[in-house]
């Protein structure tokens, strides 16, 4: 029973020990990289030379959004290859966490699409994955995610506008592709087409501010906790609210954006456009 008890101390001990260093470090990071006035973003630790001031870039350096959106590209595709370079019957844990999830995102398409939905996965599954990488570089000290500038979100928005508009005309073609807009009752036509239009539209609309809204307020509430980090209170607030409440945020972000795009690819190659007006 000694023993027990002694063994529970220790480990209870260790906990604390652990927390302590995290906090630390945490700490020290923050200090070394937050700026000591509130400001909406950090200074970013990485920045490129503005080598497209020909095109009318402005700027000495690059925008952060534009950096940071190369290297989590960089990130996808360093890990895509090196979890798919030499496959094995028995996976390795590179290969493992890439087969789970590619499984995951093949699911989520069967379920919203049906089995015809694998053939959107390089788009769902790249959108998904640079969202969730973006969305969580938010929460190292330093870096910036590309997802709370609206320029990204507004990229990514109209992509999949553009991608399920044209995976509907590809099926059914342009002219029963725009049966669809007009509605089941012919007379209402020229009401509901402009309504449907409308709401097409709108689609991007509500994709972007969505997910730069969220992440954009999350980043800023951020930023102005550990700027105060000084003050040791608001970082303990960001360490044990914000943080968790960050981590849950970007992959319900990421979830929600994929989950429209799929029922937005869906609505377009159904069946049975065109049908309903013969």
């Amino acid at each position: 029973m000694a023993t027990d008890a002694a063994d529970k101390r220790s480990g209870g001990k260790g906990f604390w020990l652990i927390l302590a260093g995290l906090v630390g470090v945490n700490l020290g990071v923050s200090f070394y990289f937050a700026p000591r006035r509130v400001e909406l973003h950090h200074a970013p630790v990485v920045q490129l030379p503005n080598f497209l001031a020909f095109l009318g870039v402005p700027g000495e350096w690059m925008p952060a959004h534009v950096t940071f959106t190369w290297l989590i590209m960089a990130i996808l595709m360093v890990v895509g290859v090196l979890g798919t370079r030499a496959l094995k019957p028995v996976p390795g844990p590179l290969q493992n966490v890439v087969e789970v999830v590619i499984e995951a995102f093949c699911g989520l398409l069967d379920q919203m699409i049906g089995r015809q939905g694998r053939q959107f996965l390089p788009l769902i599954g790249t959108a998904g994955l640079f969202i969730l990488t973006s969305n969580l570089l938010g929460n190292i000290p330093g870096l910036q995610p590309p997802t709370a500038n609206w320029n990204t979100t507004v990229a990514l928005a109209v992509t999949v506008f553009l991608s399920y508009n044209y995976f509907g005309i590809r099926k059914h073609g342009f002219l029963n592709y725009l049966k669809h807009f007009c509605g089941p009752i012919w007379w209402l036509a020229p009401i509901m087409f402009v309504i449907e239009f409308i709401g097409h539209l709108a689609r991007p609309v509500s994709l972007s501010i969505r997910l730069f809204g969220n992440i954009f307020g999350e980043e800023s509430v951020i930023v102005i906790l550990i700027s105060l980090a000084w003050l040791v209170m608001p970082y303990l607030i960001w360490l044990g609210i914000m943080l968790p409440l960050s981590l849950f945020t970007a992959i319900v972000q990421t979830f929600v954006f994929i989950m429209l795009s799929m029922v937005y690819i869906a609505g377009a190659v159904e069946e049975g456009h065109g049908e309903e007006h013969h």
